[in-house]
């Protein structure tokens, strides 16, 4: 019996062997899998004569996905050439690509030049025509056409000439060179949709409404405004407490009104601020320790401008308990870091070099921010409390500007000592010397006087 039980133990301890070797071996196959070899066509690319290629794949954060695809099967890449990208290519949509917001819109159009499998030009279609899925599997045409000229030239996309065939050839894939850039039909819709302004173009059909600034009650109906005016009401009155920034909650684009939608916009830079990276903090107090977020939201939603001067990561974490523990401390910082104003990186630039030193109203009054010049970007604060220009343009869009900064502003609290108060010096008052003996000096003139009248009268008569 005990025999018995003893090699029912060693059976169950040798399947229990067998099956941890079986998942480590397929751990390390796995592990392995995903190991890019030094022949890989992925380093073939970074380090190959494609740099504008090369260098918008790592912007696009698309090296962990193409790593997935070649251990899986071979791929054929479309890399336009240098000039494509930087000479033939619309400086606009160059821009729209290098956004943090359009991240997407920059994968897709990556992956829409390559192909998971292998096309050579011996595996090239002869006079058919062929079509292959792309890596882009957000856009709904996800085949890329390859064929044929009269001239007998290989067209991909139906557009462009492949100038370099089998120009980099390695055991997992093969990079064609071609003369211009592939743009899906998803990335052109998005940036048209973008460059319209379909999201941010609409205007208050009316005026906002005027308060009184004593009983925060509405005085009476604003007259009507032309399209895209300002408000009426300046900014720090519609941050006045009482009734709500809007006598109803201002509805979006697509309400009867077309008013603006500010938290739309407001929620658009949020996580353009995350995608970016190194301003994790600022979104963390603007969304969960303070109730910013809403109230910029509703702001823009009013026909107001911003403009964002963000603190970064390390510039946060160097804030310490005392300044943040007060009750309103979060959102009297923030309240300092945001401009009443629409101001980019060229503007700012600008008034600094032709005023020398710029005073910008904040939202919390009456403090202003100080902009001077430095080392040809703009330096912000006074004393020692100072932040200079550090990520321009993070966000524009002509409603909203975040700018980057590398420090924490403060403003310089102007406070009197009991010594630096000087009573005012009364002005002396005159007073004349009184001598002695001038009551009897105008006695004798007088009798005098009188003697000569006696005399002169005598003789007269």
């Amino acid at each position: 019996m005990d025999s018995q039980i003893y090699g029912a133990l060693n059976l169950i301890v040798f399947f229990l062997t067998a099956i941890n070797v079986n998942a480590l071996q397929l751990q390390t196959s796995k592990s392995s899998s995903t190991q890019i070899n030094s022949n890989s066509v992925l380093v073939a690319l970074l380090d190959s004569h494609y740099t504008e290629l090369s260098e918008l794949v790592e912007k696009a954060l698309l090296l962990q996905t193409l790593e997935q695809a070649v251990s899986h099967h071979n791929i054929t890449i479309f890399a336009p050439n240098n000039e494509a990208l930087e000479r033939q290519m619309d400086p606009e949509f160059k821009r729209f690509l290098l956004e943090p917001r359009n991240l997407k819109s920059l994968q897709n159009l990556l992956l829409y030049h390559i192909i998971p499998s292998r096309v050579g030009s011996k595996e090239w279609p002869g006079d058919d025509v062929a079509h292959h899925n792309t890596l882009c599997v957000d856009e709904l045409d996800n085949r890329l056409l390859l064929s044929h000229a009269n001239s007998g030239e290989k067209i991909v996309g139906g557009i462009a000439r492949v100038v370099r065939p089998d120009d980099v050839i390695r055991p997992d894939g093969l990079i064609h060179g071609i003369e211009m850039m592939l743009v899906p039909r998803s990335v052109q819709e998005d940036f048209n949709r973008r460059r319209s302004l379909s999201s941010i173009s609409a205007v208050l059909p009316e005026g906002a409404p005027v308060v009184d600034p004593i009983t925060h009650r509405l005085k009476k109906p604003a007259s009507p405004v032309p399209a895209g005016a300002p408000p009426a009401l300046p900014v720090y009155d519609a941050m006045a407490p009482g009734p709500s920034l809007a006598p109803a909650p201002a509805p979006g684009p697509g309400g009867p009104r077309h008013h603006f939608d500010g938290e739309s916009q407001v929620k658009d830079f949020i996580q353009t601020l995350l995608h970016y990276g190194g301003y994790n903090e600022l979104a963390d107090i603007l969304v969960n320790l303070t109730a910013l977020a809403t109230e910029m939201g509703k702001l823009v939603s009013e026909g107001y401008v911003l403009t964002v001067l963000a603190p970064n990561d390390e510039a946060m974490a160097k804030l310490t308990t005392d300044q943040l523990s007060d009750p309103g401390a979060p959102e009297q910082i923030m309240y300092y870091h945001i401009i009443p104003e629409y101001q980019t990186e060229e503007s700012m630039y600008n008034s600094v070099r032709r005023f020398g030193k710029v005073r910008y109203d904040t939202l919390r009054l009456p403090h202003k921010v100080v902009a001077e010049e430095a080392d040809g970007s703009v330096k912000f604060g006074q004393g020692e409390e100072l932040a200079y220009l550090f990520d321009p343009d993070i966000y524009t869009d002509g409603r909203i500007s975040v700018q980057g900064i590398d420090g924490v502003l403060f403003p310089v609290e102007t406070t009197e000592t009991p010594s630096s108060k000087v009573a005012p010096t009364p002005a002396p008052k005159a007073v004349s010397k009184q001598r002695k003996g001038k009551l009897m000096e105008v006695g004798c003139t007088i009798a005098g006087a009188l003697g000569h009248w006696e005399r002169d009268r005598e003789s007269f008569c």
